[in-house]
């Protein structure tokens, strides 16, 4: 059994998915601590004609404290939502695939989701089912683990019988090899492939939200993004 984890980011990058077509089960920690400071799962970046386009879900914070990513509320102050949908109009509508995908987010950006999370997983959802990912999904929070840092990740492991636990290579300096090892579990890398794909507005950026990759690319996405 592979085992992987990651926070639930907003439309994640192709490396994300990646790791997640590598695991038989993937873990969302949804029960963490919300990140200080810039973060993933609030904001992400697509492209126009200017370059890189970053769009950032706004989030309540203030007075709040330390939350876990679970508890964290959506701000719907404002016309965000309508903002973000023309920018993504504005930028990728001449992408041979975007009209498939515009009544998703047509619903996604009207819909008035209560909390990050729930956002975010139907993000998750959607891009895996058009990028052609069948793995599992869990939320840490089902496993009810009452745990941080390595320790959270070994017990995610034992509960679900995992014999490996992949983690980017690039990360791997943050993990200690040893607990992993004395607790049966081998840590195992991966590197997900920088995918090059045809893109819309001049010269290619690396890393972009996969929703890019899957405006442009279409049904062959899947084999774009683990070809690499």
């Amino acid at each position: 059994m592979i085992v992987s984890a990651n926070q639930p980011y907003f439309f994640p990058y192709p490396g994300f998915f990646y790791k997640t077509h590598r695991s038989d089960v993937f873990v969302i920690l949804d029960d963490v601590q919300f990140p200080r400071g810039t973060t993933w799962t609030t904001r992400n970046r697509f492209k126009n004609h200017q370059g890189s386009l970053w769009m950032t879900l706004p989030v309540k914070k203030k007075g709040l404290g330390l939350q876990k990513i679970n508890a964290v509320r959506i701000c719907h102050d404002g016309r965000w939502g309508k903002k973000h949908l023309e920018s993504l109009r504005n930028a990728y509508a001449k992408a041979p695939y975007f009209k498939d995908h515009l009544n998703f987010l047509e619903e996604l950006f009207s819909t008035k989701f209560e909390k990050l999370i729930d956002l975010n997983l139907k993000i998750i959802g959607y891009l895996m089912k058009h990028l052609q990912i069948e793995t599992k999904i869990t939320l840490s929070s089902e496993l009810e683990i009452k745990a941080k840092g390595d320790n959270l990740l070994i017990e995610i492991c034992r509960r679900l019988e995992a014999s490996q636990f992949l983690v980017q290579s690039a990360a791997r300096k943050h993990f200690d090899a040893d607990r992993f090892k004395k607790a049966g579990i081998r840590l195992t890398d991966v590197k997900p492939p920088s995918p090059v794909y045809p893109q819309l507005w001049g010269s290619f950026i690396p890393n972009l939200s996969a929703l890019d990759l899957v405006f442009n690319c279409g049904s062959k996405a899947h084999d774009i993004m683990i070809a690499g």
